[in-house]
């Protein structure tokens, strides 16, 4: 697989900063609502599991080498909080068939203030010209939010179900759900 690393990137809002370790006090307090879970799962990490969650993704690669790991942090550039994160995990060769899966959270009193959409625009377009050619995202069928956003990438949804949540890609034009 052929690499690229990962780079702060910024939006004119957001400063989105690589994941490490000493994120992990700020992120749990962003994190720490059940209900932010509602449609992600799980329940809130104290501070200790999300410093040895961040240890592991800031190695940037799966342990077989398959997939490389990019995960942001979102630091709102007027306030300095850091109000969510974003993810993408990226398969196959640059500029052949190199597809990302991505992924956002933002903390619930940051949300309705465009944070995600603006964060995994931005995203996009970085793996774009890093030679991603595909993106994908897994959607809750209830989170209307996210399928806003998951629109916005210009990724429709198909019929395809994985853990409750649908696929939704930009693969070839060929998504065979409802967009």
């Amino acid at each position: 697989m052929s690499t690229f690393e990962i780079e702060p990137l910024s939006s004119p809002r957001l400063r989105l900063e690589a994941v490490s370790t000493h994120h992990a006090d700020e992120a749990a307090v962003t994190f720490a609502d059940p209900e932010l879970h509602e449609f992600i799962g799980g329940a809130p990490s104290a501070a200790a599991e999300l410093a040895a969650r961040y240890a592991l993704l800031e190695r940037g690669r799966s342990a077989d080498g398959t997939q490389l790991w990019f995960n942001w942090m979102l630091r709102d550039t007027t306030s300095g909080r850091l109000v969510g994160t974003v993810q993408a995990t990226v398969e196959g060769s640059r500029g052949v068939d190199a597809h990302a899966s991505l992924a956002w959270v933002v903390g619930t009193p940051f949300q309705r203030k465009g944070y995600a959409g603006e964060a995994a625009r931005v995203v996009a377009a970085w793996l774009r010209e890093g030679g991603v050619d595909t993106m994908q995202a897994f959607v809750h069928p209830h989170n209307e939010a996210s399928a806003a956003i998951a629109r916005s990438l210009g990724l429709k949804r198909t019929t395809t179900v994985y853990n409750g949540e649908f696929l939704w890609t930009d693969f070839g034009g060929g998504a065979d759900g409802v967009a």
